[in-house]
């Protein structure tokens, strides 16, 4: 399978455990690796035979923006979901770095990444329906 990859997402958002996390906002960067097919685009060079990155990058800063979870885990899941309800998506890597945590004599980053395929969200979402 073939893949997209995207580095340096930067987005300044709002989640976080803390109340003044969610208030005052943090620097977040995500990685994405898009699993998909290009072999038509290859072959086509036109666009509209691939996924358009400019919208993936877009897609995962208003994600960022517009979110306040309390936990960089379950945003990590949020932007994993979007990327999966694409048509061309197979799989998705998502990496979420907190740029600068609100750690007390902590000067590195914190990060979650994630792989998940579109076979793992249909039947999860196929059983929590049939509930």
């Amino acid at each position: 399978m073939d893949t997209i990859q995207l580095t340096g997402i930067r987005a300044y958002g709002y989640t976080g455990y803390f109340q003044e996390e969610r208030t005052l906002g943090q620097w977040f960067e995500v990685n994405l690796t898009l699993w998909m097919d290009l072999s038509k685009a290859g072959q086509s060079d036109r666009l509209e035979d691939t996924y358009n990155y400019c919208d993936a990058v877009k897609a995962a800063q208003e994600l960022i923006k517009t979110s306040k979870f309390l936990l960089i885990e379950r945003l990590v899941e949020a932007i994993a979901e979007v990327f999966l309800q694409e048509e061309q998506v197979e799989q998705v890597q998502v990496k979420l770095t907190k740029v600068s945590p609100p750690i007390p004599d902590f000067t590195g980053q914190v990060s979650v990444e994630i792989l998940r395929s579109r076979n793992r969200v249909l039947s999860s979402n196929t059983s929590s329906l049939s509930l």
